[in-house]
């Protein structure tokens, strides 16, 4: 018996991160399809293109798919109200608090989710009614908590306290690691940064291909002022490595950052003036392939783990 399973009638306790400029239909229903929950990224779409995807994500799955709402998105409450008219049964919601719309989605019929980074976080979220709670760890590709909380540590201090549905996220992208969260008291695990280098992703090829190349230590944890964001290293990091020298204000690095920068980078592929949010994981990512391929292979990796622990003796 597994409740993630349960809650979100899936086949496989697997729910792919809902990150911006790569969750778009093809992928969440690509990822439903192979057996697990597919979410469609909100945070970078205006409402009308929202609205196309979910009808699309239908056309192309029967099985349950949800969509990811970062709290702090300007259009919220129009957000919410396609959601709902469209009949999207699973939000995962992450970046601002849960208690603002968790019980208008659930009188709608809807399963809602928070993600967080921390312990504190997530008994705020279940005393909100969240359904289950994502605890992302420290790893993570794209925004990320303040706390530098590694998942491995993030997991069991969760687990402790938590009452509802735990997933795990953050360094995720094997059957093996599955295995470990999961041992730690995880009920599931969202998988984002692996998805990213999947042929339905809607991320641009190049920065896909950056993702493969990456190697240990090419991502960093950067522009905590403003909010906390993994990234590849590239020319943007470097110019925003030189600005920290000079001890920016709030100011500066806003005017560095600008706007659109994550979209020229990972939607554009501009690989040196964009911004390219992937996780540590990234350098155990080594091809390119379908989203029921990846989806394949960590199902099978995680039995083969499972097995080689029934036999591993102290």
């Amino acid at each position: 018996m597994n409740t993630i399973k349960e809650l979100f009638n899936i086949e496989y306790p697997v729910i792919q991160g809902g990150m911006i400029w790569a969750s778009g239909w093809k992928l969440a229903s690509a990822v439903s399809n192979a057996g697990g929950l597919g979410l469609i990224g909100a945070g970078s779409m205006y409402p009308d293109v929202l609205r196309e995807h979910i009808q699309k994500c239908k056309k192309a799955t029967n099985n349950p798919f949800g969509v990811n709402i970062p709290m702090l998105y300007p259009n919220l409450s129009e957000i919410i109200e396609i959601i709902i008219e469209e009949e999207v049964k699973i939000v995962f919601t992450s970046a601002g608090n849960p208690k603002k719309y968790t019980s208008f989605l659930k009188e709608n019929g809807i399963t809602v989710v928070h993600v967080v980074s921390s312990l504190k976080f997530a008994l705020k979220a279940q005393s909100a009614g969240v359904d289950a709670v994502v605890a992302e760890g420290f790893e993570a590709g794209g925004h990320n908590g303040r706390d530098e909380t590694t998942t491995l540590t993030l997991i069991p201090i969760v687990k402790e306290e938590l009452k509802i549905p735990l997933i795990a996220a953050g360094g995720i992208a094997t059957g093996a690691a599955m295995y470990a969260v999961m041992a730690l008291g995880a009920d599931g695990v969202q998988v984002g940064s692996r998805f990213v280098a999947s042929n339905e992703a809607s991320s641009h090829i190049d920065f896909k291909q950056m993702v493969v190349d990456a190697k240990e230590g090419d991502t960093q944890l950067t522009l905590k002022e403003l909010a906390p964001v993994r990234l590849l290293k590239n020319k943007f990091y470097q110019e925003v490595t030189e600005l920290y020298a000079k001890d920016p204000s709030i100011d500066d690095l806003k005017a560095l950052l600008g706007r659109a920068r994550a979209k020229r980078g990972m939607f554009e592929g501009d690989l040196h003036d964009g911004e390219l949010e992937i996780g540590q994981v990234s350098g155990l990512i080594h091809d390119i392939k379908p989203a029921k391929v990846i989806i394949e292979d960590m199902i099978k990796e995680f039995k083969i783990t499972q097995n080689r622990m029934k036999q591993v003796s102290l």
